[in-house]
C-alpha cells in the first residue's frame, strides 16, 4: 500500500471517531448534562433531576457519553458521580453558539 493510501485510511478513521463523539452529544438531555458537568462533578440523582427523566433513561444517556469518552464515573457508596473526562468539550458549545448566532436565531 502506498503511503498516501495509508494516510487516507487513517484520516477516514479519525473522521469516524469524530463523528462518534458528535453523535454522542446529539441529544438535548446529553447536552444539558455536559453543560452541568462543566461546572463540576454531579451524582446521577442530580442529573436525573436536571433532565427530568427516569433513572434508566439518564443511565442510558450517561452510558453513551461514557462510551464516547466524554464523561467518566466514580462510585462512592451507593452513589455514582460523573465528571467531564475532557473538559475542553465545552468549547464545542461556544462554537455551536457562534453558528446559531450567525444564522440569526
Amino acid at each position: 500500500m502506498e503511503n498516501i493510501e495509508v494516510q487516507e485510511i487513517l484520516l477516514t478513521d479519525r473522521f469516524e471517531e469524530r463523528a462518534k463523539v458528535v453523535k454522542a452529544m446529539a441529544h438535548p438531555s446529553r447536552l444539558k448534562m455536559i453543560d452541568e458537568l462543566s461546572r463540576g462533578e454531579r451524582c446521577v440523582c442530580d442529573l436525573r433531576e436536571l433532565v427530568g427523566a427516569d433513572m434508566s433513561t439518564v443511565s442510558k444517556h450517561l452510558s453513551v457519553l461514557k462510551k464516547a469518552g466524554i464523561v467518566e464515573d466514580e462510585r462512592r457508596g451507593k452513589q455514582i458521580y460523573y465528571r467531564l473526562r475532557v473538559p475542553c468539550v465545552i468549547n464545542f458549545f461556544h462554537c455551536i453558539e457562534s453558528v446559531i448566532e450567525a444564522k440569526g436565531k
